[in-house]
């Protein structure tokens, strides 16, 4: 494409997609991580992010599909709705919508990306919550790897309407509590799955299950 330019248009429409991002962000919290890359500085593209799930951070370098866009203005301009994965292991569906100015370049992207694991959670939820008054309810629930773990926390979190990793200081020691009276914290490496799965330290886990 050769060397990618700074203009006054671009730099509109990307204060407007901002705004979009925003909005989606709202809407659709907190399950679905909104982002907005800077396509034309790669190297620090994550412009903003609303509903952090990846852990990502504003001035982060952008994805593969941020450089192959770079790289030609004829790749697609809308991926919906593929298979993606975060960094701690958990299933998500992106969304990614490049960007382009009069000139037809791309400078910008809005990718969202939403949490399958916490919508596999809701499901679950539901269909306990179906279940008529009186019937006798079997759960079978095997703590036995680390998976299992990852998903109660999901479901944990899932029924305060909130993300693992934006529970409160209140809530993971109610979630840690929940943890050790269903043997979940028996398991191997217990702590370091639950310190990774909900954005702390071990440290933090150790002191949240005092």
């Amino acid at each position: 494409m050769g060397k990618r330019k700074f203009t006054s248009e671009q730099q509109a429409i990307l204060d407007q997609v901002k705004q979009i991002a925003e909005g989606l962000g709202e809407t659709f919290a907190p399950f679905t991580e909104v982002v907005v890359h800077d396509l034309r500085s790669p190297k620090h593209s994550v412009l903003a992010i609303h509903n952090n799930l990846s852990g990502r951070q504003v001035g982060d370098p952008t994805t593969e599909l941020g450089l192959a866009r770079i790289a030609d203005d004829d790749y697609p301009q809308i991926l919906a709705n593929y298979a993606n994965r975060f960094s701690d292991g958990r299933q998500a569906k992106s969304t990614s919508i490049g960007i382009k100015d009069s000139e037809g370049h791309y400078f910008a992207a809005l990718c969202l990306n939403v949490d399958v694991t916490l919508f596999r959670s809701i499901a679950t939820m539901l269909e306990q919550f179906s279940v008529p008054k009186g019937a006798v309810v079997k759960e079978s629930l095997d703590p036995s790897t680390a998976d299992s773990l990852r998903e109660r926390i999901d479901r944990f979190a899932v029924s305060l309407a909130t993300t693992p990793q934006a529970l409160r200081t209140e809530q993971r020691k109610a979630l840690m509590q929940a943890l050790k009276e269903e043997g979940y914290l028996d398991l191997r490496r217990s702590m370091e799955t639950v310190a990774q799965h909900v954005g702390v330290s071990r440290a933090t886990v150790y002191n949240d299950a005092k």
